[in-house]
């Protein structure tokens, strides 16, 4: 769709003219998006039953981000990204791998930056942000969730070492997005696993009536997304942005995920692609051929359904 925010007017004419659903979503509810063949791709989270006691966390998750972010010290690639239109500062944290790396390692991050977002991922609020969104994964992809979790449990075991940024979580990685306009223009994270899922929670004081909207263009929808909110999405296949908010509000947010390379490390037996190629027998290989014609159907049958959770 080109590298761009759409505004609140260019949206209109979108859900007006050009076939896009609007979904007026308060973000309470949890409300799963399926597929046309029954599968549920994506999910609007919403929040706990105590909503108010929610919103009392995610009031002080977003204070905490926009308070230390004067302490931050960015690079110009961490201020300059592919998914900003305007600059805001993005630090990322977790292992991952790609890039050329010979083994998984923790996202590289300058001592300062390394401080603040420990203490961010330290305090209560993010502590429970992160449990109701892996709460929410297991809830509505149980098989997805399980095979995230065996999986990361290998690599946790495989170097005992590697500093992790909370023990309780199947996601690998996150990235905070401290604002004050933290939106993005339409992407793909195409690091990510392809149909694994990606959890994205708004904070800050906006008008969710106005901007700050999730827009899922393939799948044709523009979502009120509140702050306080969180929303989970297979944001590797599915392009997503949001709609912009007014100059003197504030928008950050909190993107957990774990990149595609890491399961690939994994079932290269903890190998780089080459090192598996130089090593593996012939027959491995031809496994390894077999098993990538259908890598895609078994991923998606990680999905479930609304039928098989109820049983």
């Amino acid at each position: 769709m080109g590298g761009r925010i759409y505004t609140e007017a260019e949206i209109c004419e979108l859900t007006g003219e050009d076939g896009m659903r609007y979904i007026n979503w308060l973000g309470v509810l949890s409300i799963p998006i399926i597929d046309a063949h029954g599968r549920i791709i994506a999910v609007l989270g919403g929040t706990p039953r105590d909503v108010e006691g929610w919103r009392a966390i995610t009031d002080r998750a977003a204070a905490l981000m926009e308070t230390k972010a004067t302490r931050l010290r960015h690079t110009e690639d961490q201020l300059y990204h592919r998914r900003a239109q305007e600059p805001y500062p993005a630090v990322g944290r977790g292992p991952s791998y790609g890039g050329g790396q010979t083994e998984p390692c923790e996202l590289i991050n300058n001592k300062s930056n390394t401080q603040v977002t420990d203490e961010i991922l330290a305090d209560e609020s993010f502590q429970h942000i992160i449990r109701f969104s892996n709460l929410l994964f297991r809830i509505f992809a149980p098989m997805l969730f399980l095979y995230y979790q065996t999986q990361m449990e290998l690599l946790r075991n495989w170097n005992p070492s590697m500093v992790w940024n909370v023990v309780f979580t199947v996601f690998a990685a996150c990235t905070f997005n401290f604002g004050p306009h933290a939106l993005t223009v339409p992407h793909l994270d195409f690091g990510n696993l392809a149909w694994g899922w990606c959890v994205i929670t708004a904070l800050g004081r906006f008008n969710p009536d106005r901007g700050g909207h999730l827009i899922l263009w393939d799948l044709k929808l523009v979502i009120r997304f509140p702050p306080g909110s969180t929303i989970l999405i297979p944001s590797a296949i599915i392009r997503h942005s949001n709609s912009p908010i007014a100059a003197d509000e504030f928008r950050c947010s909190f993107v957990q995920y774990t990149a595609g390379g890491l399961f690939r490390f994994i079932r290269n037996g903890f190998k780089t692609d080459d090192a598996f190629e130089r090593t593996a027998t012939r027959e491995e290989k031809m496994e390894r051929m077999n098993e990538a014609k259908t890598r895609w159907e078994e991923g998606v049958a990680m999905y479930s359904t609304v039928d098989s959770l109820r049983t």
